[in-house]
């Protein structure tokens, strides 16, 4: 069984993904891109299309027809990669119809980083949902971590752009090699979580 097919298109179908795309253009149009509204809701939006999968399935034990059907690790990478592309993939599609709607330059809005971005504060709600079991966790403590880091450098270190989230989807600094610079680091802290999702799914699953 192809778990990562089947995950994400259960994630991208997901009422969640729906309804987090319909806030994010709302949100967008009755504010614009740069916006702190806009930049605050991306870490709770992008955690509602698929970031509690693996929550749901343990806790109703669904997970125990599914996973000898497609194996351990087939499972926790489909789950982990549905997840973030995903969260990627609705703030980009809100963003590139913004764009649309808007007639603004492409220049305006880098979607790659809007995607990684987006993949980033996903994934972190998968890791904290598995390590938590808590939904609440899950899709708050994303934002709490976010709003952290956001106050953090604007009020103590300012020069400390690089752990910057606003930095991540608008860079206003110079960074080495430029946005291929920012979307280096994104992918090593998604590696990050992919070891830490792994590692915690992987203790829950040797008892199911």
């Amino acid at each position: 069984m192809n778990s990562f097919e089947t995950d994400l298109k259960r994630a991208v179908c997901a009422r969640g993904f729906c309804a987090g795309l319909i806030i994010e253009l709302v949100i967008l149009f009755g504010t614009e891109f740069n916006s702190g509204l806009f930049r605050m809701s991306v870490p709770v939006l992008a955690a509602l299309p698929y970031a509690t999968a693996w929550l749901d399935e343990y806790q109703s034990g669904f997970i125990k027809a599914y996973l000898p059907r497609c194996g351990v690790m087939s499972y926790i990478m489909g789950k982990f990669l549905a997840c973030g592309i995903s969260g990627g993939l609705l703030e980009t599609a809100g963003c590139a119809l913004y764009l649309i709607r808007r007639g603004e330059s492409a220049t305006e809005i880098s979607l790659p980083l809007v995607f990684a971005s987006g993949m980033l504060w996903a994934v972190l709600a998968a890791v904290l949902a598995a390590w938590s079991n808590s939904r609440y966790i899950a899709y708050g403590g994303g934002f709490v971590i976010y709003y952290l880091l956001v106050i953090v450098h604007e009020r103590y270190f300012e020069g400390l752009y690089c752990l910057y989230p606003y930095e991540w989807l608008k860079p206003s600094h110079t960074w080495v090699f430029d946005e291929q610079g920012i979307m280096l680091l994104l992918g090593g802290i998604i590696l990050i979580l992919w070891c830490t999702y792994y590692e915690i799914l992987g203790r829950c699953l040797g008892h199911v």
